[in-house]
């Protein structure tokens, strides 16, 4: 017998990143939010670097130009590739 969860849809239609966090909210009306911690690039970036992003492949995808940093929305769904120990999202 196997078991699966809600159909996830993994496109983003809002991104928001301050100096500690960045959240995304997926089109299914949900919100993540994980630590810049785990994007040091992302991170050490200055804040236009930090706002200057835009979203890719229909949502499936954040982009930041000036930092070539790619984040897909369902790896942040996942809480994949990110420190071991510091797997904990905060979702609303």
């Amino acid at each position: 017998m196997s078991s699966s969860g809600p159909s996830v849809d993994p496109r983003a239609v809002d991104v928001a990143i301050d100096d500690d966090n960045l959240t995304v909210g997926p089109a299914d009306g949900r919100h993540v939010t994980v630590p810049l911690a785990w994007f040091p690039r992302i991170l050490h970036a200055s804040p236009g670097q930090r706002r200057n992003w835009r979203l890719i492949g229909d949502g499936r995808g954040i982009h930041w130009p000036d930092l070539d940093e790619d984040l897909s929305v369902s790896g942040l769904l996942r809480g994949a590739s990110v420190p071991e120990g510091s797997k904990r999202a905060v979702w609303s």
